[in-house]
């Protein structure tokens, strides 16, 4: 009876492949828009700021003013691309996108330097994009504060050497500083690419696996094949099986031809045990595979279930901590998130990839993921087979 059984679905697995190959929109989601979307997204998700195009309004020119400007453009992270003359400038500029931060130096700005005086300069940012605006604050603020302590070491070697002169050798001591030693463990450049290339990968394997396993569950009921598997000898454990192995295999391809594209396209270090992200990947394939079978229970039409899986994806993402941290969001949003299965997949992939990671510390991610895959794929089977007996 097993040996039956195994060959009704070795039979079902065959024919869906020769279905999938023959289709050409299938042979086209199988394995381009993988390779595309890692590709654009690889370069467009970048949180990392550069050429920041800045306004001046120098009221004090002055030589120190000139100075500190000189420091933002020599910082490779500011363009500058307007002088202002006037207030009103700054509005005009700021509405019409020209600039994305305005610098305004005070008339006294040298006259207060020279007096060793606390001087201040303003910073007009526009907080349209509030997550830029506040990378591109905390930037002006490091460049000023650099500048800052230029001018103190120069104050104190100007009071050192006014020392040495008068001959007060005594009074002269050195003057020590705190100084902050940073080091970034796992991103030593905090590249946000390398944060968020693995996580793309998730993505384009929730998103392929989902779409094609509902699309083909309803090319089924499209072209009428369904009622004849109805009639059949084929118990729908076995049709299940039969549907769900290709796209496994298929999610495997994927997960190899992409995982490539980001070591050796993007230069993603991977320090962690391959196996244990294909382990991973399988549990992962689970949970896309339930979705995908649930979104097929509930489309008439292959367009359906691509814009169902689309409109289920979406939320997804957004509440998976691939953008925006899951300890931000309401407590009922993070309750949600517990539900979703990208949010452990995304700490498990960039666990490996860039922390090299074992299962001694992502097995918690990991039995979270199975459970909710086994209650996915479980919940969606049983609803599919009543549909089909």
């Amino acid at each position: 009876m097993a040996a039956v059984s195994a060959m009704r679905i070795k039979h079902i697995i065959r024919k869906e492949f020769i279905q999938v190959f023959r289709d050409k929109r299938s042979r086209i989601i199988l394995f381009l828009p993988p390779l595309i979307q890692l590709i654009i997204f690889g370069y467009a998700v970048n949180m990392d700021i550069r050429d920041i195009r800045l306004g001046i309004m120098d009221l004090s020119r002055s030589q120190q003013s000139r100075e500190l400007i000189a420091s933002f453009a020599a910082s490779g992270y500011f363009r500058i691309v307007r002088i202002i003359e006037h207030e009103k400038g700054i509005r005009d500029l700021l509405d019409r996108g020209t600039v994305q931060g305005v610098l305004r130096i005070n008339r006294d700005f040298a006259k207060k330097v020279k007096r060793e005086e606390d001087a201040a300069v303003q910073l007009i940012l526009d907080g349209t994009d509030s997550n830029t605006a506040s990378l591109i604050a905390q930037y002006v603020t490091s460049i000023v504060r650099q500048y800052s302590r230029a001018l103190l070491r120069d104050r104190i070697d100007r009071q050192l050497s006014r020392q040495l002169m008068a001959g007060k050798v005594d009074e002269v001591r050195k003057v020590g500083e705190v100084a902050l030693q940073q080091r970034a463990w796992f991103n030593q450049n905090l590249v946000s690419r390398l944060f968020f290339v693995p996580g793309v990968i998730a993505m384009i394997l929730m998103l392929v696996i989902t779409m094609l396993t509902a699309m083909a569950i309803v090319r089924e009921k499209e072209i009428g094949t369904l009622e004849q598997l109805m009639v059949s000898p084929i118990r729908p454990r076995e049709l299940i099986l039969g549907k769900s192995i290709p796209f496994i295999l298929v999610g495997y391809a994927d997960m190899i031809l992409i995982t490539l594209v980001a070591i050796y396209w993007f230069h993603i270090p991977i320090r962690g045990d391959f196996s244990l992200l294909f382990l991973s990947a399988s549990v992962y394939l689970l949970s896309a595979l339930g979705v995908g079978l649930f979104l097929s229970t509930i489309s008439q039409t292959q367009q359906q279930a691509m814009m169902t899986s689309f409109f289920f994806f979406l939320p997804m993402v957004l509440l998976s901590g691939f953008v925006f941290p899951i300890a931000n969001m309401p407590m009922p949003i993070q309750v949600i998130t517990y539900a979703n299965p990208i949010r452990y997949f995304l700490v498990i992939i960039r666990g490996i990839f860039l922390k090299g990671i074992g299962l001694e510390i992502l097995w918690h991610q990991l039995v979270a993921l199975a459970i909710i895959g086994t209650i996915l794929l479980t919940l969606s089977s049983l609803r599919l087979r009543k549909r089909i007996e």
